[in-house]
């Protein structure tokens, strides 16, 4: 990466965590703490020089689950153990699992997501060493294989993805807060910034995507990780596209449908979509936060993440897909209607949606969930409210509107800019039930 690339990316995420980092004490400043958490040497192969270091609390599990927790840019190990991760140190003392938080060295301590080494499986770079530690940790700790999860921040989240593309038989969940899809971040000059990917203009189809996460571990055909994905819908670091584009990848490597199964709003700001199995520990969830920008994860979020990666239980999740067939987004046999009009012009669109009750009773309270078509980005929209504003979209009544009568309709819309593809999504459902068209 340039030199004035490393001093911008610094600059602006250091800004970014400040917030959530203050008044958090470094570890030479907190003695108690600093001896909990653990350097270790000599951990195998580590061609990028990476720094490991464990946590273990005084009341290790028999058979723990181990967390690997990844920094964000301008970070270290200590400042998130310290800091914004330290929710997942606190229940580490509660449920008795092991903590390994890798640490990058490079100026800049961001992770290499970017080179053709960083996105192979045993490629020699960054991934490379902090599998090193994951092995050693297990090889020390009697780690529980089969509750193996990661979660990272910003650069640790898209590490996140990349790991849990490369080692999906080693991972079984993970959980990504303001990251970018595995690959999208590849270059082929040596710099490890893509202003594509990080502006959100990086756009691909869902096989695309599948076929990128895919080619970083050739040959392998299990099942990947269950993934939990978060981002502020006014984060212009990893602009929020990106998050829209994970979704795509993740659910593309389960293989199911981009419309979610089930769509709720835990707090106000928040609209959490899931795909697959709809519970604690679906098999994948987005969780999009209105008016954040790239400032996450947020005070009570890590207790989300820890209930989704499994560990406050001793039981292991599910790590496969249902074997219920997922939905093509063929027209359904439910009880709504649904009719999309676009008017279109260079690179912007109006969409005007009616939907239909077609049942005998009165919907009182209601969410319509549909995919756009790759590149188009909802830029306003009215009679609703609209989370996220890409990829896989949810819809939510207003006061007014609420209510949709036996027979009745209402009416919605947006405006939205495009890439070149101005059509309607193939598929909508209305509180879960697949609309006709």
């Amino acid at each position: 990466m340039s030199g004035a690339r490393i001093t911008k990316l610094r600059a602006v995420l250091a800004a970014a965590v400040a917030v959530l980092i203050a008044g958090s004490v470094l570890l030479a400043a907190a003695p108690a703490q600093a001896a909990a958490l653990t350097r270790v040497t000599g951990f195998g192969s580590n061609p990028t020089n990476l720094d490991m270091y464990v946590y273990v609390p005084a009341n290790v599990a028999p058979k723990p689950a181990l967390l690997l927790l990844v920094h964000y840019c301008s970070g270290s190990a200590s400042g998130i153990f310290n800091g914004n991760g330290h929710d997942y140190v606190t229940a580490a003392d509660r449920y008795g699992y092991v903590i390994v938080l890798p640490e990058a060295t490079r100026s800049g301590s961001c992770f290499d997501v970017s080179s053709p080494q960083a996105l192979r499986r045993d490629g020699g770079s960054d991934s490379t060493g902090i599998m090193s530690m994951v092995a050693w940790a297990r090889s020390h700790y009697n780690v529980d294989p089969a509750r193996i999860v990661v979660s990272g921040f910003s650069s640790g989240a898209m590490m996140t993805n990349v790991l849990a593309a490369q080692y999906p038989d080693v991972f079984s969940a993970a959980s990504a807060f303001s990251g970018v899809s595995a690959g999208c971040f590849a270059t082929t000059d040596g710099s490890l910034w893509n202003s594509t990917c990080s502006g959100g203009r990086l756009i691909k189809t869902t096989g695309q995507w599948t076929d990128q996460a895919r080619a970083m571990y050739p040959g392998y055909t299990g099942g990947y990780p269950r993934m939990q994905l978060w981002h502020g819908d006014t984060d212009t670091t990893l602009a929020y596209p990106n998050f829209g584009e994970e979704i795509k990848q993740w659910t593309g490597l389960h293989g199911l449908s981009q419309t979610p199964a089930f769509t709720d709003h835990p707090r106000q700001s928040w609209t959490r979509t899931r795909y697959g199995d709809t519970g604690t520990w679906a098999t994948v969830e987005g969780v999009s936060i209105a008016g954040v920008g790239h400032a996450l994860p947020q005070t009570g979020q890590l207790a989300y993440a820890i209930s989704f990666l499994g560990l406050d239980s001793t039981s292991t999740p599910p790590t496969t897909p249902p074997t219920a067939p997922p939905s093509t987004g063929t027209p359904g046999s439910g009880s709504c209607q649904v009719t999309a009009t676009v008017n279109a012009w260079n690179n912007g669109l109006t969409e005007s949606i009616t939907i239909t009750n077609t049942g005998g009773t009165a919907v009182n309270g209601w969410s319509l969930a549909f995919t756009l078509p790759a590149g188009q980005t909802i830029t306003s929209g009215w009679n609703a409210t609209y989370a996220p504003l890409s990829g896989a979209v949810t819809a939510a009544n207003v006061s007014y509107n609420a209510t949709i009568p036996a027979n009745g309709s209402v009416g919605l819309g947006f405006q939205a800019g495009h890439t070149g593809t101005a059509g309607t999504p193939t598929a909508f459902s209305l509180n879960g039930t697949l609309c006709t068209r």
